[in-house]
């Protein structure tokens, strides 16, 4: 029996061609609605998300806007920066220990500021001890019985590790919790690789009635080339800051110095960088095949003039390739 002998079955496969044929609709180009941006920034752990966020959210607060800064990976050094180095409590971790004392978690337990910016941490479980995109979603929702939809502020920065691409982390995007998404990458092809991800999953919500783009990537370690420029402009995207591969920068970062003030010779960088963030509208990305994306880099480097030369079962077998005599029982004919 085929699909055509059965009405039901028929019509509900018309239904989802037909759907699946609608255009998706336009990412908004105005300015926000809401009073709040929300904007969570992806990319590869290590690329340096949290350097470039910390000095952001400083920058910001400096010039008179109200930053609350939220660490959403589970290594928990989103805030590391801001702080010194000093770790502060996150979220997962102090709601487990209020319950099993009976309590109930303040803004106090686990929002701490400095330098006008208002930052926490959303933690995660310990190692092998649960998921940690189930933390983040956890975290939200203790963020929401906290007031979190009625706080007053004019940027809310979300630090997501972008190389891991479970549910939870794909929150900001899949629930249209932010209003759109900056990547950050490097000239090297793992992170572009995450940041294609990112920009994948931008586009696969898209299509299931998502409203998140990508406003832009920061380019961090710029060493002039040229990779992840070429990126952006093959995913249709801008580059919001080029941040340069420094000497300077490298050691201030490692001693928790903050850069991005107007006293620091990189103020003037982190000011132009909140302001592209602040402005850029949210843009769909136009993600990258394998071979796309493997193109960007000399071919040498990355492993593109390799042809692929297809196993056989002798191949698999090895040392076992000999044939052996059947098993099967063969009886005489009657």
């Amino acid at each position: 029996m085929s699909l055509d002998d059965v009405p039901n079955l028929k019509d509900y496969d018309a239904k989802l061609k037909d759907e699946a044929a609608e255009p998706t609709l336009e990412v908004p180009q105005a300015a926000p609605t809401k009073h709040t941006q929300i904007i969570a920034i992806y990319g590869k752990g290590g690329i340096g998300k949290s350097f470039t966020l910390a000095n952001l959210s400083h920058m910001m607060a400096e010039e008179g806007k109200r930053v609350l800064l939220i660490g959403c990976d589970p290594k928990s050094d989103t805030t590391s920066l801001l702080f010194g180095g000093k770790a502060c409590p996150t979220i997962i971790e102090t709601s487990t220990r209020k319950k099993l004392a009976g309590e109930e978690v303040a803004i106090g337990d686990v929002c701490f500021k400095r330098g006008g910016v208002f930052a926490m941490e959303l933690g995660g479980p310990e190692v092998g001890r649960g998921c940690g995109g189930r933390g983040i979603i956890h975290g939200f929702e203790l963020l929401e019985k906290l007031g979190f939809h009625d706080w007053d502020f004019d940027y809310v920065l979300l630090d997501f590790l972008g190389d891991v691409v479970c549910g939870g982390f794909g929150l900001p995007i899949a629930r249209d919790m932010a209003q759109k998404v900056i990547l950050v990458g490097s000239n090297d092809l793992q992170s572009l690789y995450v940041a294609n991800n990112v920009c994948s999953a931008v586009e696969y919500f898209r299509k299931m009635g998502g409203n998140v783009g990508v406003a832009g990537l920061v380019i961090n370690k710029d060493d002039g080339s040229g990779e992840a420029q070429a990126f952006a402009r093959a995913v249709d995207i801008p580059v919001l800051a080029a941040i340069p591969a420094d000497d300077d920068l490298r050691k201030k970062s490692a001693n928790y110095q903050i850069v991005g003030t107007a006293a620091s010779p990189w103020g003037d960088l982190f000011s132009g960088l909140a302001e592209q963030v602040g402005l850029a509208p949210p843009c769909r990305p136009a993600p990258l095949d394998q071979d796309g994306l493997l193109a960007l880099f000399d071919s040498k480097d990355t492993g593109g003039d390799v042809v692929l030369e297809p196993a056989t079962d002798a191949d698999m077998r090895g040392t076992k390739a000999a044939p052996k005599p059947s098993l099967e029982v063969i009886y005489d004919e009657a």
